[in-house]
């Protein structure tokens, strides 16, 4: 007897399925959801009495290699032919029955590892295919094609979930024919489908793109809208409440622009009214009692009424960079009496004349501290004196002196160690400070510099004319950082020269801020730290400006300080007391500060 076993096999009809249990949102049908192969035709492979056994043989090694059914001397066909041939045949059979199990599971395979391999899914209906071809009825069979059924719809669910997000039908509300409920149908029918798990973050990222677009129209409520519907797409997922603090970031970065805006008009002649145009945008985007359109509105009345400033009034100016500069305070305009009389101080501090100024200026509320320094130089290529030079002027604990020291710069504090941010800089020339303006002005396109000297005397003054800032006798509690003979350094050292009664509880420099400020409403010109003033040294006040205006000659080598200091004795915390420096040198108890001119 001879058998030719092969040719096509019919596909049966799919066993009904409830497809309402497994896709609750939409159906997708198996005839959309197929992607069809060829049909398989079983190899033609002849099978006589004479080569059973031959054939077997070549069946059992194509199974033992893995080689199931790509041509007629693999397993399937010929065990496909074994069993036509004779169907009582347990050895074939068996053997049938294993190259099926083996190929079901590779299907099962293939399934897996759609979401690393796309082309798996046609492996996996080629495979299909063949088993349809030979044994389209067992029971294994049927629940493999159930679940590459099931793949299939999720797979068209997926498609048609993706047209839908390229059209911007997005669906949170579980729309039919939206992306999201398409997406959630794959998922229903393929849990953890990772095509559909990336189409549901799809669109979540659409919905946090429309947030950002209505945030770029200053749409901010919009724009909350639109987050509060992309936080129901994934409610554990951590990017809606990075979005949010985006979009935060960008409504605080726009208020501080129109801010900032408004009050750049209000420099200019007949700005008041692009001020207010600013001013009706930030009522409309800045959150309730925002200090940005407070400010704005202030300023504006302040403009109306009174000019550009007031006197006392505090303010900072945007940097390019991002940020804002020093505080200022708004020193008013007025005159005082600058230098000592004849019954105090040194010739270098007489004359003592009248001086008037005519326009208030705005001086920093602090000495500039390592922070606002350090961002300076962290900006620029400037390199400080004292870095080049290799050392600075530092205290010496063991001996009470100010001794050189060698790495220390402007990083370091009055001792040498590394000095915190809120602290004044010290270790700083003339010539540094003059950079540090010079940059300041290029950030903020106002003019910055250093004081001069009456500008400096004019403020520490502050409206009083007695021997110290805050007129004769020893200084009130938390006046100031100054020589007290309550103090005591950390190895238990006290002032030989001091005044007496007063502790401030400080040795060396202070954070900037940490006494009470002056009548204008400005912490340590006198205590704390010495401070460079712009003015060139000049042995006494004749032939001074008479204008306030810093006096100065080109090229010269010696700068003023102003303005007592943490180690200075009490004859040197007077008001008119002046010292010349060199401007290259540092130390640790001169610092500085800057005005801007209004």
């Amino acid at each position: 007897m001879t058998l030719v076993a092969g040719g096509c096999s019919r596909e049966p009809a799919a066993p009904a399925n409830d497809a309402a249990a497994r896709t609750p949102i939409v159906t997708i049908s198996a005839d959309q959801a197929v992607s069809p192969v060829p049909a398989w035709r079983v190899p033609p492979v002849a099978v006589t009495d004479a080569n059973v056994d031959e054939l077997k043989k070549t069946a059992a090694l194509a199974l033992r290699e893995g080689r199931l059914f790509g041509g007629p001397d693999d397993a399937i066909p010929v065990y496909y032919a074994l069993r036509r041939f004779d169907p009582e045949d347990a050895g074939a059979n068996s053997g049938f029955d294993r190259a099926l199990a083996k190929l079901l599971v590779r299907g099962d395979e293939a399934l897996a590892e759609l979401d690393r391999d796309p082309l798996s899914l046609r492996r996996a209906h080629e495979i299909a295919a063949v088993a349809r071809a030979v044994a389209p009825a067992q029971l294994d069979v049927v629940d493999y094609l159930e679940r590459l059924d099931r793949t299939d719809e999720a797979q068209e669910a997926n498609r048609l979930g993706e047209e839908a997000l390229n059209a911007g039908r997005l669906g949170v509300d579980a729309t039919a024919g939206e992306a999201l409920t398409y997406f959630h149908a794959a998922l229903a029918l393929r849990p953890g489908d990772m095509r559909a798990r990336q189409g549901v973050a799809a669109v979540e990222s659409a919905l946090i793109r429309r947030a950002e677009v209505a945030a770029d129209r200053d749409d901010y409520v919009g724009a909350q809208r639109e987050l509060d519907i992309a936080a129901r797409v994934r409610p554990s997922s951590a990017t809606i409440d990075d979005a949010r603090a985006r979009v935060a970031m960008q409504r605080i970065a726009r208020v501080n622009a129109l801010r900032d805006a408004g009050l750049a008009a209000l420099s200019r002649e007949g700005g008041i009214d692009e001020a207010r145009r600013q001013l009706g945008v930030l009522l409309r985007i800045a959150p309730t009692g925002d200090p940005a359109t407070a400010e704005l509105r202030e300023r504006i009345d302040l403009a109306t009424h009174y000019g550009l400033f007031r006197p006392g009034q505090v303010f900072t100016d945007a940097m390019q960079s991002g940020g804002r500069g020093p505080q200022l305070v708004v020193i008013p305009h007025g005159a005082f009496r600058m230098g000592s009389e004849e019954n105090e101080g040194a010739e270098s501090e007489r004359p003592a004349r009248n001086i008037r100024f005519e326009r208030g200026l705005a001086m920093s509320r602090t000495e500039i501290t390592v922070g606002e320094f350090r961002r300076f130089m962290q900006a620029t290529k400037h390199r400080a004196r004292a870095t080049r030079r290799g050392y600075s002027t530092a205290y010496d604990e063991r001996s009470g002196n100010l001794v050189r020291r060698g790495g220390v710069d402007w990083q370091s504090d009055y001792a040498g160690q590394p000095a915190r941010d809120d602290l004044p800089v010290v270790h700083v020339s003339a010539k540094d400070a003059q950079a540090y303006t010079e940059w300041l002005s290029t950030q903020t396109g106002q003019r910055y510099r250093l004081a001069s000297e009456a500008e400096f005397e004019y403020a520490l003054r502050a409206g009083g004319r007695g021997r110290y800032p805050w007129g004769d006798g020893a200084p009130p509690a938390r006046a100031g950082n100054f020589t007290g003979a309550r103090d005591v350094s950390p190895s238990g050292r006290r002032w030989r020269n001091a005044f007496a009664g007063y502790g401030d509880g400080a040795w060396g420099p202070a954070p900037v801020g940490s006494f009470l400020p002056n009548a204008f409403g400005i912490h340590d010109l006198s205590g704390n730290v010495s401070e460079w003033v712009a003015d060139c040294w000049h042995d006494t006040f004749r032939r001074a400006p008479r204008d306030g205006a810093a006096w100065l000659n080109p090229g010269c080598r010696s700068k003023v300080v102003r303005g007592g200091s943490w180690a200075s004795s009490p004859e040197h915390t007077r008001s008119a007391w002046r010292q010349s420096n060199d401007a290259n040198a540092t130390s640790a108890r001169v610092g500085f500060r800057v005005v801007r001119e209004i």
